[in-house]
């Protein structure tokens, strides 16, 4: 029905930058939370970012200031500017969106939908 697909994974030394993108396509009506979520080898999945349909943003711990998320209503989008990127940033990062779609039956529901991952490789 609905889906997000991640895209600007990469490789980047540190102290480097790098631009995440992930879209939304399908039947929707509307989304809420849009989010960045990343997992590390041997780790268990973290937030990295989050911002509602408000517009409010929060950030985990380990963040300081280097990455900011911005969404894009109208094209269902949501970016992860990362900056002065370190090698523990290595990770797949997910994109996860809470979004309110049109079923087949005309029905209105809503989904907890996360991509399929790109992977960010920070080099020392």
């Amino acid at each position: 029905q609905v889906q997000v697909v991640e895209s600007g994974g990469g490789l980047v030394q540190a102290g480097g930058s790098l631009r995440l993108s992930c879209a939304a396509s399908g039947s929707i009506l509307s989304i809420h939370d849009m989010g960045w979520y990343r997992q590390a080898p041997g780790k268990q999945r973290e937030l990295v970012a989050i911002v509602t349909s408000g517009g409010s943003a929060n950030y985990g711990n380990f963040v300081k200031g280097r990455f900011t998320i911005s969404r894009d209503d109208a094209k269902s989008t949501v970016n992860l500017q990362m900056n002065s990127a370190v090698p523990e940033d290595t990770a797949v990062y997910y994109c996860q969106m809470d979004i309110w779609y049109r079923s087949d039956s005309g029905a209105t529901r809503v989904m907890d939908v996360w991509g399929k991952g790109t992977l960010v490789t920070v080099s020392a």
